[in-house]
């Protein structure tokens, strides 16, 4: 048996046939791994560090709780241990933890452009330029009456 097709089996049978379908649907990938935090929207972050299992780079990953998602979802904290950028998840991150996160940075937010909740702004001034709106006429004139 080959080394992915191996991977492959190992993992369907560590997550489970249920799993296995949901890991399918969402990511293309029967991906087994360690829970490491879910974020306030109900997506689950997991990572599996076993360099025989999976390839460098795709050690970490995401299971989104909507079935419309998109990357807007994720929150910078959880996008920087994605990315590789912190080591360490925001749920066990010491500096995560103790910072505040100041009164004048909103909550968080996807990017809805493109969705009906995307922010569209209006006009308050007067068009320079108005459609043409034709003015329908009597046909003929009076002579054509008479």
């Amino acid at each position: 048996m080959s080394n992915s097709l191996w991977r492959y089996v190992k993992n369907v049978q560590a997550m489970g046939f249920k799993q296995y379908i949901r890991a399918m649907w969402y990511i293309g990938d029967a991906k087994h791994g360690k829970l490491m935090g879910e974020d306030q929207f109900g997506n689950k972050y997991y990572e599996n560090l076993n360099p025989e299992q999976e390839t460098p780079g795709r050690q970490r990953w995401i299971d989104f709780t909507q079935h419309d998602f998109n990357a807007s979802q994720v929150p910078p904290e959880w996008h920087a241990w994605l990315n590789h950028i912190r080591k360490d998840p925001p749920s066990s991150d010491f500096h995560l933890i103790q910072a505040s996160r100041p009164k004048w940075i909103g909550p968080w937010r996807e990017n809805l452009t493109g969705t009906r909740g995307a922010f569209k702004t209006y006009s308050t001034t007067k068009p320079k330029f108005f459609p043409w709106e034709p003015k329908v006429g009597q046909r003929g004139g009076p002579s054509a009456s008479a």
